[in-house]
């Protein structure tokens, strides 16, 4: 049985009570810290009335009163609600009409973005008094039991595609952090593990448990600018971190533009949206440490596929593999399905893919109805991500496919597009959205925001790149140069608001594809 994070604390804290645990700026608690703060926190919200199956929302930016609440739900069996605080008053009010929990806990800053919210049975603030309030529970290891399937994480999905739903993480579910971090990943006790992500998302409260899991050191951090990093990782010694690609693609200009790379780093992994081959090798020629990729998605729990080190070999016999994002874990089935049909694609065909695991969510928080339409009765749970796979297992994300651009009646997957364009050497983000043709009906067009420094390329030279690579139907028939593309704070392409932007414009004029 895999076994459970809040056991796995226990243990750290009995057998290296003094051990490094969680750091952040200049906060550095030990694994006997945490976890008796955890205990003291689990008990002042047991004497404010909250039990099992209660929900506690935070509402925080990154710190260590994240992982604490974490640990103190794990042992009263409440379930833990981060809330993303870059939302905007109603967002949040929405979220919390949805989840209704029991307790907040929130940042004195970000009280304002309440203003809107339902009334809430208990509000405290992360202040001056939060600590005396906190260690007034006492020391006790309330040890609640619990069943592996009951809820202990509700992460609401950033909502591109429409209302945000409350993803149910189990205590089995996340419990598989341990496994990826000691069977994948190759975390040790030695291992110190910078986060960088928010931890409201999945990709930062669950990649934060990797160090934790096997008794090393995890270092949280609030913004990932290039130069913090650096210092950051010199400083702490850090051997693992997880990054989305726009932040790569930072980390290598500031090391390219002569700001010193630490040495040290033994893995870099990347996820949360495609990276380019261009920024990849050059990536690794500035860091000279391993490189995996990571595929998941919330309501798998985070990562359940990976590219591992070995496959990051662009002159190598498989230079192609660098554009997948690798093989299912063991203890994850991955199928390639005709959505039309419900039939199993050929390799090597494009299909939607579905995932069975106990990774997979218990479900969408009171929402039966989109719980059912997204797992079937197998088990299987559908991305929505188009991809195909090949004879030896890798899988090759092709794109969402909501996001799949039909013109002239070919399908055209804006990733492949957009991977073409993220090897120009002038570009540095990229975003294709289809957008309506007089002709074919909808077109490929790019928005692109180029690098800084040197000559940038015209419309017409990005047009003849893409096509001196890519069948002329895939290509774009007009080119938008922005300063910025809309992101969530994941780091994912907000293609419904680019689609917004596109819309709220005249749009350039397009070539005839």
């Amino acid at each position: 049985m895999t076994p459970h994070l809040v056991d796995l604390l226990r243990h750290f804290a009995s057998e290296t009570p003094d051990a490094r645990c969680l750091a952040h700026e200049d906060e550095l608690l030990s694994y006997a810290n945490l976890h008796q703060r955890s205990s003291r926190l689990a008990n002042a919200l047991a004497a404010e009335g909250v039990g099992a199956g209660d929900r506690v929302a935070i509402l925080d930016r990154t710190a260590t009163a994240t992982y604490e609440l974490f640990f103190a739900c794990a042992k009263i069996g409440a379930i833990m609600m981060p809330l993303n605080w870059r939302l905007s008053a109603p967002e949040i009010a929405g979220i919390l009409a949805d989840g209704t929990p029991s307790l907040m806990l929130v940042a004195p800053d970000l009280v304002p973005l309440l203003r809107d919210a339902p009334a809430l049975p208990c509000q405290i603030e992360l202040g001056a008094d939060w600590a005396a309030w906190r260690d007034a529970g006492g020391d006790t290891d309330p040890a609640v039991p619990h069943a592996p399937d009951d809820a202990l994480l509700l992460l609401y999905t950033s909502g591109t595609t429409g209302v945000p739903k409350g993803v149910m993480l189990t205590h089995e579910s996340h419990a598989y952090n341990g496994r990826i971090a000691a069977e994948a990943w190759e975390f040790t006790a030695d291992s110190v593990n910078l986060v960088a992500m928010p931890l409201f998302h999945i990709g930062g409260i669950g990649y934060g448990m990797m160090a934790l899991s096997q008794g090393g050191h995890t270092v949280l951090m609030q913004q990932p600018d290039a130069a913090a990093v650096m210092d950051l990782i010199a400083r702490h010694r850090v051997t693992h971190a997880f990054f989305v690609p726009t932040v790569i693609q930072r980390l290598v200009d500031h090391a390219e533009q002569g700001g010193a790379a630490p040495a040290g780093l033994e893995r870099m992994i990347y996820g949360a949206s495609p990276i380019g081959e261009s920024v990849l090798r050059r990536a690794m020629a500035a860091f000279g440490c391993r490189f995996t990729h990571a595929y998941g998605m919330t309501e798998t729990s985070g990562t359940v596929v990976s590219l591992a080190p070995q496959d990051h070999d662009p002159d190598g016999p498989h230079p192609e593999r660098l554009r997948s994002c690798g093989k299912p874990f063991p203890w994850v089935d991955v199928i390639i399905v005709d959505p039309a049909t419900g039939e199993r694609a050929a390799a090597g065909n494009v299909g939607e893919i579905r995932i069975r695991s106990a990774m997979n969510m218990a479900g969408y928080w009171h929402k039966p109805a989109e719980t059912s339409a997204t797992v079937d009765p197998g088990g299987w749970l559908c991305t929505g991500d188009a991809a195909w796979q090949d004879a030896d297992g890798y899988l090759y994300i092709h794109d969402r496919y909501k996001d799949m651009i039909v013109s002239g009646g070919e399908n055209i997957y804006p990733a492949e597009l957009e991977n073409v364009l993220l090897a120009h050497p002038q570009i540095a983000e990229v975003g294709v959205i289809g957008t309506p043709h007089a002709h074919w009906g909808e077109t490929p067009r790019a928005y692109v925001v180029t690098r800084s420094g040197g000559q940038s390329p015209s419309e017409a030279d990005v047009i003849a790149f893409t096509r001196e690579r890519l069948a002329r139907y895939k290509c774009p028939t007009s080119v938008v140069f922005v300063a910025a593309l809309p992101r969530n704070a994941s780091g994912k392409l907000l293609k419904r608001d680019l689609r917004l932007i596109d819309q709220s414009g005249d749009g350039p004029a397009q070539t005839d594809g």
